[in-house]
C-alpha cells in the first residue's frame, strides 16, 4: 500500500535498559527565540544553565561526557553545548564525530525504513504480519503475562505492521517480560541490543539466535503477552521489523539501512559493527553502581567490533551526533536533505504521526496520554525516542528544531539528567524572553 490513498538500581538487564523510551526535550522548547545567537557553533553562552548542567556532571565525574546538539531548520550543522572526554582517563574531547551506542534511538531509523517499504507498495500499514512471515499466523496469547506458557488462548486478531511499529502487537521483551516467558526469551536467544564482552552481575549470559531469520522463527513459536491492539507494551517488535524488511525488500537488513538511509543521508559513521580503524573516536560506556561509574564497554575492547549474529533494529546501532543530526534533519525536511529525496514527504508525515490503533489502552505506560509513530513517541508536533545509555533525540515540526543529548552510562535513571535538562532549557528560555523584553 503506497501513501497516495492513506488517510491521515541493581545492575540487571531491566535496569540497564530502563528509561530507553523517554523523548528528548524538543516539546518543551515551543517558543525559543532562535536567530543570530545560534550562528556560532558552540552556543554555551546562549544556554548558560544547560552548559552549567553539562559542566556539573562532567566536573563531578558522574559522566565522562555530556554533549548536546541543537539544529535549526535545514542549517547544515547542529550547534553544540557541553563536552567532556571519550572516557575517564582518556584526554580526547568528544565532538560531533564521536561514536556513541544509541540503543533504542535505532528504533526510529528502523521505523522509517518500514515507511519507505510501505511507500514502495511492498508492505501495508495494516497488513497482517503473517503475510510476510507465515510462522506468525494463528498466534497464542498468555492468559497471565507472567504465567505458564501452556495457559493460552488464541489471538483474537492477527499482528499487523502498524502494531509492530507502535509496540501494540502484544510481544514481549527481555526487559519487560517476566516469569516463564522471560526464561523462554533467554533460552531462545531473543536478544536485542548488546552491552559488553564483560560478564555483568545480574545479567544472565544469553547466546543469541544464529541469525535474524531464525530469531524471528523462534519468536513466532512463543505466545504473546497481550492480545494484539489492546495494550501499549514496550517490546521486541522493532527488532522483528528488521526481518520484515529483509523479506519485503529482498535485501539484508543492514544492507537496506545503508543503501536506503545512511548513504543518501550522508551518514558515514553509523553501523552495527564499528570498524577497528574508528575506535579512536568511540566513547566508553559505564555502568553506575553504588554511585561510581564502572566500565561496561570500554572502546578498546568494545563488543561493537564484532558483527552481531542478529542485527537489532530495536537497539543495535552506533552513531555520531553529526550522523544522527543528519537523520533528524532529513525528517525535519520531510524526507529530503541537501536536495536528495531519501523518502517521500507523505511517508515521513505518516511515520511521525500518531499511529496507535484506536483500541489500544496506554494507561500506566510510558506514553500515557500521548501518541506513537513509526518507532518513536509523538507529542505536540514532536517525534523522537531515547537510548538506554542516556542518549536522546527528537525533531519538533512546530519549531523546525532538531535536538539531541549525548552521554554514555547505564541505567539511565541513575541520574535525573533528562529532567534537569528540561528544567535548564526552560530557565534559559525564560531568561531569553526577559532579555528580549518579551
Amino acid at each position: 500500500m503506497a501513501f497516495r490513498n492513506f488517510d491521515t538500581t541493581d545492575l540487571s538487564r531491566r535496569t540497564l535498559f530502563r528509561g530507553g523510551g523517554y523523548l528528548a526535550a524538543g516539546a518543551a522548547m515551543a517558543a525559543l527565540p532562535f536567530g543570530r545567537s545560534l550562528l556560532a557553533h558552540d552556543v554555551s553562552q546562549t544556554w548558560p544553565t544547560v552548559a552549567a548542567l553539562a559542566d556539573k556532571y562532567v566536573s563531578e565525574r558522574k559522566v565522562a561526557n555530556l554533549f548536546l546538539t541543537f539544529g535549526n531548520g535545514q542549517e547544515p550543522h547542529a550547534h553544540t553545548v557541553g563536552g567532556g572526554t571519550l572516557g575517564f582517563g582518556r584526554p580526547a574531547q568528544v565532538d560531533e564525530n564521536s561514536l556513541y551506542r544509541i540503543y533504542s534511538m535505532t528504533k526510529p531509523v528502523t521505523g522509517m525504513a518500514i515507511m519507505m517499504l510501505i511507500d514502495d507498495g511492498v508492505l501495508g500499514l495494516d497488513q497482517p504480519l503473517h503475510d510476510v512471515i507465515p510462522a506468525f499466523r494463528d498466534m497464542q496469547v498468555l492468559v497471565d503475562p507472567a504465567g505458564s506458557l501452556a495457559d493460552t488462548v488464541p489471538a483474537a486478531k492477527p499482528i499487523t505492521i502498524r502494531q509492530l511499529l507502535t509496540h501494540t502487537a502484544g510481544l514481549g521483551y527481555l526487559i519487560t517480560s517476566k516469569g516463564p516467558l522471560l526464561e523462554a526469551y533467554q533460552q531462545n536467544g531473543l536478544v536485542g541490543g548488546r552491552v559488553s564482552r564483560i560478564p555483568i552481575p545480574g545479567i544472565p549470559i544469553v547466546t543469541p539466535a544464529p541469525n535474524l531469520e531464525e530469531w524471528a522463527d523462534r519468536l513466532a513459536g512463543l505466545p504473546l503477552m497481550y492480545q494484539p491492539a489492546t495494550k501499549w507494551s514496550y517490546s521486541c517488535s522493532i527488532d522483528l521489523l528488521g526481518r520484515v524488511i529483509e523479506v519485503a525488500s529482498g535485501m539484508g537488513f543492514e544492507e537496506f539501512l545503508s543503501e536506503r538511509i545512511f548513504t543518501p543521508c550522508g551518514m558515514d559513521s553509523t553501523w552495527m559493527t564499528v570498524p577497528t580503524s574508528e575506535l579512536s573516536r568511540m566513547t566508553d560506556n559505564y555502568g553506575i553502581l553504588g554511585g561510581f561509574p564502572l566500565p561496561l564497554d570500554p572502546a578498546e575492547a568494545t563488543i561493537y567490533t564484532d558483527a552481531p549474529s542478529v542485527p537489532s533494529g530495536g537497539g543495535g546501532l552506533v552513531s555520531s551526533p553529526r550522523d544522527y543530526d543528519r537523520f533528524l534533519r532529513m525528517l525535519l525536511g520531510y524526507g529530503t536533505i541537501d536536495g536528495t529525496e531519501v523518502m517521500s514527504e507523505m511517508a515521513v508525515r505518516v511515520g511521525t504521526s500518531d499511529l496507535l490503533p484506536k483500541t489500544v489502552d496506554t494507561t500506566g505506560s510510558w506514553i500515557a496520554g500521548e501518541g506513537h509513530g513509526a518507532g518513536g513517541r509523538v507529542v505536540n508536533g514532536t517525534f523522537g525516542w531515547g537510548g538506554a545509555a542516556g542518549t536522546l533525540a527528537a525533531v519538533d515540526y512546530n519549531l523546525g528544531l532538531r535536538t539531541a543529548l549525548w552521554t554514555q552510562y547505564m541505567p539511565t535513571d541513575t541520574y535525573p539528567i533528562r529532567e534537569e535538562f528540561l528544567a535548564a532549557l526552560q530557565k534559559d528560555t525564560a531568561a531569553m524572553r526577559t532579555n528580549m523584553g518579551a
